[in-house]
This record gives structure tokens, sequence and C-alpha cells, in this order.
């Protein structure tokens, strides 16, 4: 009788209340290593533990996934990354995947299907949520070099998403039960993404939103 080998993994999200909860949902066929919060510290444990697959979140202190994903495969490491992330949006999927990721799933996957997946990513699969595919396939088969759009590139990794979920219907309520943040804090975010986008309300953010694909 074969036996099943398991997967090393280290979970790297900056809400300790969600490391805990993926720890408890997934199966017997992974074992997580360790955990980290920001770039800095997921840098270091991952040199450290050399777990075979990383579960990373998109946007978090210090850079967010992609600067996780430049500093540690820039050093050649053959560490395996399956992003993990609220975010569904086009931007964040690519960017990621272009960065080094093996694949892209959102957090509302069940612990099962999340298992099967780090599973599939160490076997050197790549796996992605249904719908993230398509962006993937999309940008890939374009030739042409993505657009720069410096407004957005204005707007920091936080008020992008706040932004994103405005832009959904969220109350600031919602928001910040969402992102784990104060209501004080989301109306901030908005007061600084309405500057910097020269706009005057929440409608109007929507509208810029929807008009980027960023819902």
């Amino acid at each position: 009788m074969s036996t099943v080998s398991v997967v090393k993994v280290l979970i790297v999200d900056d809400h300790r209340l969600f490391r805990s909860g993926v720890r408890a949902e997934l199966d017997a066929r992974i074992e997580v290593i360790g955990e980290a919060e920001d770039v800095d510290s997921a840098v270091t444990a991952i040199t450290q533990l050399n777990p075979d697959v990383v579960l990373l979140d998109v946007h978090m202190p210090g850079g967010g996934g992609q600067e996780v994903l430049r500093r540690v495969l820039g050093t050649g490491a053959q560490v395996r990354f399956l992003a993990l992330s609220v975010s569904d949006a086009a931007e964040d999927v690519i960017g990621v995947i272009r960065g080094g990721a093996r694949g892209y799933v959102t957090k509302t996957i069940s612990g099962r299907e999340l298992t099967d997946a780090i599973v599939r990513v160490s076997e050197g699969d790549a796996v992605f949520s249904p719908r993230l595919a398509g962006f993937v396939l999309d940008a890939f088969a374009s030739t042409e070099a993505p657009s720069i759009d410096p407004e957005l590139d204005s707007l920091t990794t936080r008020e992008r998403e706040v932004l994103r979920l405005i832009a959904r219907g969220y109350a600031y309520k919602e928001i910040a039960k969402e992102l784990f943040i104060s209501v004080k804090t989301v109306e901030t975010h908005v007061s600084s993404v309405l500057r910097k986008l020269q706009l005057s309300n929440r409608h109007e953010l929507s509208r810029w939103a929807t008009a980027r694909r960023l819902v």
C-alpha cells in the first residue's frame, strides 16, 4: 500500500484569525509548518522553513504578495506559491501569476477544495478558482503589454480594496468588517481615494471602478 506524502505549507496572511481558520480546515495531507503576517516575516520564514507550498495573501503590509514573490523567486528558490485572497479582481490575479505564483483561489473556497488545490500545486499543476482562469488566459493570450493607469497606480493596495467594495455596494460598516479595520479607517481611505481621483462621492467612485473593471 502506497503512502501519501504530506505537503509542508507556510500560511502568509495578515489576519491571525484567518490563519487559524485555514489551519483548522486543512486535512491530514497538509502539514502547516509556519505562519507569517507581512512581507518581511514571510521572506524570512520561507528561507528558514523551506516549505513545499506557500499559501499567499495578495494584500498585506510591506508590499503584498507580489513583493514576496519578487524577493523569494528572485533568489532562485524552488518553492511553489498558491495565492489565496478575498480579491477576485483581474489585476490582482494577473499580477501574482506574472510574479510567479502557480495558482490563485479566493477565500470562498472550502477546506477540502483548498487542500486539493495545495496538493495539486505541490505536484506542479496550475490551479485557479473557475472564473479566475479566464483572466489569466486572456492576459497571456495577448501579446500587448498591459496599459498603465497612473490614477490607479496612485492608490495603495488597501485603498484599492476599499474602492472595490464601495463599487460593489458595501456600506462602510460592512467594509470595516470585511477588511478587519474600523469604520473611521474606512472613511479615511475613501476620503483619500476621492482626493487622489478628484471625484466627489461614492457614486462617482463606483462608476470609476466599474469603467476599469475593478468590480
